[in-house]
């Protein structure tokens, strides 16, 4: 394709051919003559596409904000000529990373690396590499894409909470997993039996269907709920951090379900965004569930407004208004808490509702360790 600079070229010979014709001037047309030349010239220049074989790795693919990632190039010069001089870029995102590309003999293949932006959570799309092969006079461009692209996924920061106690005495003891009380238990999975299991649990049916016997495995169902309301309202995030409110939000939600509780994660605009039983695996669901949050414009979308009754609730939010509203509901709950992201103004008493001022995340630590003793 022509550039900015080729097309003035093409213009301009066009125009001064025409005029030098009309006029009956030979010398104008010869100079103009020469400019279409040089653009053809410029063009076969340009035009054969390099043989290469792009293959790229990035590490990780999830990564917490801030935390490093490389992407990671193998290029391979499948041509019988060798290649210099070319510049490529990779696309990272919205942005443009520009990658040094050395020269290639036949067959050979060369390793580049970069880092990747992790300051910002959310979605990266990093790839194809384009390779881009331009004359030395800049009249022509031609641009190839090479490989795949990859998908990083740049999660939120999360520090380590205890679980919120609910008050319940059978609560502070965790999941009680295959041999729950038979007066809250609840049909979750069938297993395997094994040597000393409830026979009066055995499902006869699949063990029949599968050859092998196996047995219902049982779960407390009356375990706490932690319902964690995030405020993505944009009105609510003028002075403070929205980005520590979806951290704070996270390390809620995490420390939870990796001691195996429940968690249901609210927003205004979407209410449930996230429901988990709890586990290793269900955190990292939470985790990239979290990681493509944003503000909404919606000044109406409170999430207090859509939290279902039962278990600890945790409001996150940097509108001080919000305590008001999580007092408002704090008798439907075990437990309530309000998570402020700073700064939002002095000091909040809310009857029933424990405040709790975020400034950073391992402040927040420590004061939530400090409000879950009491």
């Amino acid at each position: 394709m022509l550039t900015r600079w080729g097309g003035g070229v093409l213009v301009g010979s066009i125009v001064l051919y025409a005029v030098a014709f009309v006029l009956g001037y030979p010398e104008p047309v010869v100079l103009a003559s020469g400019g279409v030349v040089g653009l053809i010239g410029a063009l076969l220049w340009t035009l054969p596409q390099a043989k290469l074989e792009v293959r790229r790795e990035v590490t990780p693919l999830k990564v917490s904000r801030g935390e490093a990632a490389v992407a990671v190039l193998h290029v391979h010069n499948q041509g019988r000529w060798g290649l210099t001089g070319l510049r490529a870029r990779d696309r990272v995102g919205a942005a443009d990373q520009v990658v040094d590309m050395p020269r290639l003999r036949p067959g050979a293949t060369r390793v580049v690396s970069y880092t990747l932006p992790t300051e910002a959570r959310g979605e990266i799309d990093v790839g194809p590499l384009a390779v881009v092969r331009e004359d030395p006079f800049g009249l022509t461009r031609n641009v190839i894409e090479y490989g795949g692209s990859a998908l990083v996924l740049v999660r939120p920061r999360t520090v380590p909470l205890a679980v919120l106690p609910s008050g319940r005495a059978h609560h502070l003891e965790g999941p009680s997993g295959d041999r729950a009380p038979s007066g809250t238990a609840t049909f979750h999975t069938l297993r395997e039996y094994v040597r000393g299991d409830d026979l009066r649990h055995v499902h006869w049916r699949s063990s029949a269907r599968t050859g092998t016997i196996m047995v219902r495995r049982l779960v407390d169902a009356s375990l706490p709920m932690t319902t964690v309301a995030l405020d993505t309202r944009a009105a609510s995030y003028v002075s403070a951090d929205f980005e520590l409110a979806v951290e704070a939000a996270a390390s809620v939600a995490v420390g939870a379900a990796r001691a195996g509780f429940p968690v249901r994660v609210v927003t205004g605009e979407r209410g449930v965004l996230l429901d988990s039983k709890g586990g290793t695996g269900e955190a990292e669901v939470l985790l990239d569930g979290l990681a493509v949050v944003r503000l909404c414009a919606d000044p109406a979308a409170d999430p207090v407004r859509l939290v279902r009754p039962g278990g600890s609730l945790v409001v996150v939010t940097g509108e001080p208004g919000a305590v008001d509203g999580a007092a408002a509901v704090r008798r439907r709950h075990d437990r309530t808490m309000c998570l402020r992201i700073a700064p939002v103004g002095g000091p909040v008493s809310a009857p029933g509702v424990t405040v709790i001022d975020v400034p950073d995340l391992e402040t927040f630590a420590t004061r939530w360790a400090r409000a879950a003793r009491r």
